[in-house]
This record gives structure tokens, C-alpha cells and sequence, in this order.
């Protein structure tokens, strides 16, 4: 199936403040067979790459990476915000453009050795990639690769990952 997935996502200048161009995925996934099209796309990466646990931050990664994660018949590990977890945990803190901020994940989410994908929704400056990356690290997990719908190049994410195998549905 050959789609076109830019015509799944919506520009919404000016949000979230102005001189910021949105790209909205919300239209790929209200279409099941671009959202499905989409999925496949990474579980095929995915196979590739040898993944045997997928992990993602939290929200939109959870949009993403689930459905990859049950179309391969492996786990979910979630990156989530603090507060959000009951057990054990670790965390990793990282940049934002104004501040700071943290992401934590369960201790026994992913086992020493396990050979992880990580998924979003979209790569923009990399920081909540690369903190996502040091969590499924810190647990003892090889990131085989990471994923995305969607790549903006003029951000620089990429710079964050070196060394990290990259697969993105599109650029922009």
C-alpha cells in the first residue's frame, strides 16, 4: 500500500503560541487504514531491527508505540511523567528550551539485555527522545533503533542521537 502520509497531517499555524506551525496527526489516525498503513510501517522497522520490547514517552508515543507493540506480540514499556507510575522507578531529567524536565519508567519495564525500539509521534529537538533513550539504558536494555511518524530537520533531534539508528514516515 503506497500512501501518501503528509496528507494525514494537518499544519496548525500559531499553536502552541504564535510563530509555531503545528503538524497535527490527528487525521492519520481518524483514518484506520493511513493509521494502520502507518503502524506497519515501523512494525516492519521494527522486525528489522530485532526489537523485542517497545518503549515510548508519554502521551503521544503511547499512540504510536502501542499498536506496534501489539502488532510484533511484544510489550509496552511507558515513559511517563512523575506522579504517573505506582512502583519503582527511575528517572532521567533533561533540557527543555525553557527549563527542565523528567521523565521516569518503571524498574522492572524493561530486563538487562533487551533489545528495545523507542516510538513517538514526532522528533523535533530530541530531548525527550534522548531522555527516553538513558531511561531503557539505565535499565539494562539495547536501544536497536527509535521511530517516528514524523521528523522536523530544520530542529537538529538528530544531533541528540548519534549512534542511534533513526527510521521517520516523513520530513518536514
Amino acid at each position: 500500500m503506497d500512501i501518501d502520509f503528509k496528507k494525514y497531517v494537518a499544519d496548525v499555524p500559531d499553536f502552541p503560541e504564535p510563530g509555531v506551525l503545528f503538524r497535527d496527526i490527528s487525521p492519520l489516525m481518524l483514518d484506520g487504514k493511513a493509521y494502520g498503513a502507518a503502524t506497519d510501517e515501523i512494525v516492519d522497522y521494527a522486525k528489522s531491527r530485532g526489537a523485542e520490547m517497545i518503549a515510548g514517552p508519554e502521551a503521544r508515543g503511547f499512540i504510536v508505540g502501542c499498536p506496534v507493540a501489539y502488532k510484533l506480540g511484544v510489550g509496552f514499556a511507558p515513559a511517563r511523567k512523575k506522579g504517573k507510575l505506582p512502583r519503582e522507578t527511575v528517572s532521567v531529567s533533561y533540557e527543555l528550551e525553557y527549563g527542565q524536565a523528567s521523565l521516569w519508567m518503571q524498574k522492572d519495564a524493561v530486563k538487562p539485555g533487551q533489545k528495545v525500539l523507542v516510538v513517538d509521534d514526532l522528533m523535533a529537538t530530541g530531548g525527550t527522545l534522548a531522555a527516553t533513550i538513558k531511561l531503557v539504558e539505565k535499565l539494562g536494555g539495547i536501544v536497536v533503533g527509535t521511530a517516528f511518524l514524523i521528523e522536523l530537520k530544520d530542529l537538529h533531534g538528530r544531533d541528540k542521537i548519534k549512534g542511534y539508528d533513526m527510521f521517520t514516515l516523513m520530513q518536514y
